[in-house]
């Protein structure tokens, strides 16, 4: 598959990152190592995930899906062909407080190095902010294990515009590293916050946009269509945050090209949010051989002027 430049790096990759959220949660070590292989051997070389994937998951601690990708970069080899991703300052339980100290992300990513059995951490991102930190402190620490050569670049997640712009205008001020990318909440029916807020300041300075939750927990994957389908504890979440007159719409205009280019759901949701403008390469989970598929099929299609407008014009807000 054709790999582009992420952002201001010398890094090269197929635009479609693996969300290794399910690690540790929804897929036990085995089923991971089988779709990590189906995941690679289609193409993709990019993984995403974060030190405290997947605490939540009953008798977990975090550090799980680390320690599954870890293993499975052991058993397969090949570490210089991937791109690894990884976060920190986010909290393990819920009681916890968000943490970008300096000494606290020095002592986390040699926690993280180990799990993912590796030297060097690729992207290494601020999870979430910590505002009670100034800002400079936590861009020295990732200066120091950028110049240790244990990360290579830096990103941000959740962080407001306000201290965003402030962040890249520190390291612009001290010439220490600035993030190169956000990964921010974005989707067909998750529209409003990104483009309003983020979409122009991520153009303007050049951050490589890489969205999480880019099927929406799964809803824009077409398969919640009826009541029945809203059942589980999991579906009875989306359909309270989803299953709207606009959730419909946009789910019946997904179906619709699906039919159209042979394709799933999915992979229309994924190459609408590929042709956005600024976005480098959408986040998206796997736990069947089937979604990898749909994940080729968003990579091969490309969606005409017309049916990306009529998408938008179903996800309006």
């Amino acid at each position: 598959m054709d790999k582009i430049q992420f952002g201001n790096s010398d890094i090269q990759l197929v635009p479609l990152i693996f969300g290794g959220n399910v690690f540790g949660w929804t897929l036990d070590e085995k089923a991971s190592f089988d779709i990590l292989d189906d995941f690679v051997d289609k193409g993709f070389n990019a993984i995403d995930t974060s030190n405290n994937y997947s605490h939540w998951a009953p008798g977990n601690k975090g550090g799980e899906s680390e320690t599954i990708i870890g293993n499975w970069l052991a058993n397969r080899g090949g570490r210089d062909k991937l791109i690894i991703m990884t976060k920190v300052g986010g909290r393990f339980d819920y009681e916890s407080k968000f943490n970008t100290k300096g000494p606290y992300i020095k002592e986390q990513v040699e926690h993280s190095l180990r799990r993912l059995k590796t030297d060097y951490i690729d992207v290494y991102q601020t999870h979430y902010d910590d505002q009670d930190t100034e800002i400079e402190e936590t861009l020295r620490a990732y200066e120091d294990l950028i110049t240790a050569g244990k990360v290579r670049y830096i990103g941000a997640s959740n962080i407001s515009p306000a201290r965003l712009i402030e962040s890249l205008d520190v390291a612009a001020e001290k010439n220490i590293p600035a993030y190169i990318s956000l990964q921010p909440e974005y989707n067909l029916f998750d529209r409003k916050k990104f483009e309003n807020l983020y979409q122009k300041l991520a153009l303007e300075k050049q951050l490589a946009v890489i969205p999480y939750y880019s099927l929406a927990s799964g809803f824009l994957s077409g398969k919640y269509q009826s009541e029945e389908d809203f059942s589980t504890t999991r579906g009875k979440g989306i359909k309270d945050k989803y299953w709207n007159d606009r959730g419909r719409m946009i789910v019946k205009s997904q179906l619709e090209l699906a039919d159209e280019y042979n394709v799933s759901a999915s992979a229309i949701a994924l190459n609408w949010l590929s042709a956005q403008p600024g976005i480098t390469a959408p986040i998206a989970s796997a736990t069947k051989f089937e979604h990898i598929h749909a994940f080729v099929d968003a990579m091969n299609i490309k969606l005409s002027r017309e049916d990306i407008q009529k998408l938008n014009n179903a996800s309006s807000y």
